[in-house]
């Protein structure tokens, strides 16, 4: 395991005055040979998902005492792991059917008491997405959907070209920009008014709950919350073929400001962040937690 403290500092030109980030600290938290990507942050910063390069299985990290748990040995485990507020771990899986050669998908959960996993969605052919909520998870599919709890509070997620969201049960759909693929990654801020999603071929947009654009951040991917004013996001470059680089961006929520905190050519990818604490990891699949003092 390897420790390293990074002094870095950025002055940037803002109205009223200049800002600063310094990153307080870089540690590389896997051992050594072991790789993992589609890194998930809990929202109190101390317990990490992460999967293979093909988000086969699921591993569960407690950084406090560096135990890992095998969640999950299926496909797909990884790539819509997500923490509840119910302190669960819900995930997807997916297998192609030996007859039909369809692929189907099932909604788990991983209940943190028990250590067991249970079935919460049946397998079903066609998307099954999650929705995060401030008070639960859904779990849609085409015909049939999941709900961690009775009342949600405040739920977002994306179909197409919509944000969809649901507050108190009253469901409202949105498209603010136009977008030739469809919206991705569509993030509840820690505060629970304002969203962000990344719109295809515009970059990331951040709404208020009635729709409104409040700003858009630049052409990044995977948002995700730091703070209720900052989110983290990825920003790469490819050759049609390839990544030719990879960085991770700390973006003022406000459009007003962004920041570099690792190189172009470091190949970062995949951000998440929680607790006051990001995580990231390499093309090659190391995966590092950094923390930061932002100064205003």
């Amino acid at each position: 395991m390897k420790h390293l403290l990074l002094i870095v500092m950025l002055a940037a030109s803002l109205v009223g005055g200049a800002q600063r980030v310094v990153v307080t600290s870089s540690t590389a938290i896997l051992n050594a040979g072991e790789t993992g990507f589609y890194p998930k942050l809990n929202a109190q910063g101390d317990m990490l998902l992460y999967s293979d390069v093909d988000a086969h299985g699921l591993k569960m990290l407690n950084l406090t005492t560096r135990d890992v748990a095998a969640i999950s040995d299926q496909d797909g485990a990884g790539f819509f792991a997500n923490w509840s507020s119910d302190g669960n771990v819900y995930y997807v899986t997916s297998k192609v059917d030996a007859k039909s050669h369809l692929v189907y998908r099932t909604g788990m959960r991983y209940d943190m008491a028990r250590r067991t996993n249970d079935v919460v969605l049946e397998a079903q052919h066609g998307a099954v997405l999650p929705a995060v909520g401030t008070q639960g998870i859904a779990i849609k599919g085409k015909k049939h959907s999941f709900a961690s709890a009775q009342h949600m509070g405040t739920v977002v997620s994306t179909q197409g070209s919509q944000v969809i969201i649901n507050v108190n049960g009253n469901e409202r759909r949105f498209s603010p920009v136009e977008s030739y693929a469809g919206y991705l990654w569509p993030s509840l801020s820690p505060a629970g008014d304002k969203v962000a999603f990344f719109a295809a071929g515009r970059g990331i947009v951040v709404i208020d709950l009635d729709g409104n654009i409040l700003a858009e951040l630049g052409n990044y991917e995977m948002p995700a919350w730091y703070d209720n004013d900052y989110l983290v996001a990825q920003n790469t470059t490819d050759d049609s073929y390839q990544f030719t680089s990879s960085q991770i961006m700390l973006l003022k929520a406000d459009g007003s400001w962004c920041h570099e905190l690792t190189s172009p050519t470091s190949m970062t990818m995949q951000p998440t962040a929680g607790g006051g604490k990001i995580a990231y990891t390499t093309i090659d699949g190391n995966i590092t937690l950094i923390t930061i003092d932002i100064n205003q």
